[in-house]
C-alpha cells in the first residue's frame, strides 16, 4: 500500500479526535434521546391517567343509566296506578250520571202521563265510592267530630247554587263572538 505523506502536515494520534463541525458529540445525542424518551413517557402516563378518569366516568354513568331506567320503570308504574285510579273514577261518575239521566227521564215520563212525581224519592244509582284512600287525619277527626259520613260532606259541596237574577239597572249585551257585557242603563 502506498502511503502520501507531507512532511509540514501534523501527525493525528489515535487517541485524540477532534469534533467534526455540524455533527454532534455522543454524549448530545444521548442526552436528546434520554429527552426524547422522557417526554414520550410523559405523554403516555398522561394519557393513561385521562383513559383511566375517563373509563371510571363512564362506569359511573352506566350506573346511574339503570338506575335511571328503575326510576322510570316506578314512576311508570305510579303513573298507571293514578290512571287505573282516575278511569274507575271516571267510570263510577258516568254511572251516576246515567242513573241520573235515567232518573231525569223517568220524572219527565211521570209527568207527561199526569202522575205526580215524589219529591223524596231516592233515584236508583251507582254507590259513591269511600274517599277513606285520600283523607287525612284531619279529615277524619273532622268527620267524626260532626258526626256526618264524609261521603255526605262531598255531595252536598256538589249542589249548585244558581246565581241571583241581573240587575234591573244594566242591560245586557252578548257580542257574536260569545262574550258578554253589561251596560248600565240611565
Amino acid at each position: 500500500m502506498t502511503m502520501i505523506s507531507e512532511p509540514d502536515a501534523p501527525a493525528i494520534e489515535l487517541g485524540q479526535r477532534e469534533a467534526v463541525p455540524g455533527k454532534p458529540s455522543r454524549g448530545k445525542l444521548i442526552a436528546t434521546v434520554a429527552v426524547g424518551a422522557a417526554l414520550v413517557t410523559f405523554v403516555n402516563v398522561t394519557a393513561a391517567v385521562y383513559l383511566y378518569r375517563g373509563v371510571n366516568e363512564l362506569k359511573t354513568m352506566e350506573a346511574r343509566l339503570e338506575q335511571l331506567g328503575q326510576f322510570e320503570q316506578r314512576i311508570g308504574a305510579r303513573i298507571d296506578t293514578v290512571n287505573n285510579g282516575f278511569q274507575s273514577r271516571f267510570e263510577t261518575l258516568d254511572r251516576q250520571l246515567q242513573a241520573s239521566f235515567g232518573q231525569i227521564n223517568g220524572n219527565i215520563a211521570k209527568l207527561e202521563q199526569g202522575q205526580p212525581v215524589a219529591a223524596s224519592e231516592q233515584a236508583p244509582s251507582a254507590p259513591e265510592p269511600a274517599m277513606l284512600d285520600n283523607t287525612t287525619v284531619a279529615d277524619a277527626s273532622a268527620a267524626g267530630e260532626s258526626g256526618a259520613d264524609p261521603a255526605d260532606a262531598q255531595r252536598s259541596f256538589k249542589r249548585k247554587v244558581a246565581p241571583p237574577g241581573p240587575n234591573p239597572a244594566y242591560q245586557r249585551i252578548q257580542q257574536p263572538d260569545g262574550k258578554v257585557y253589561y251596560k248600565k242603563i240611565n
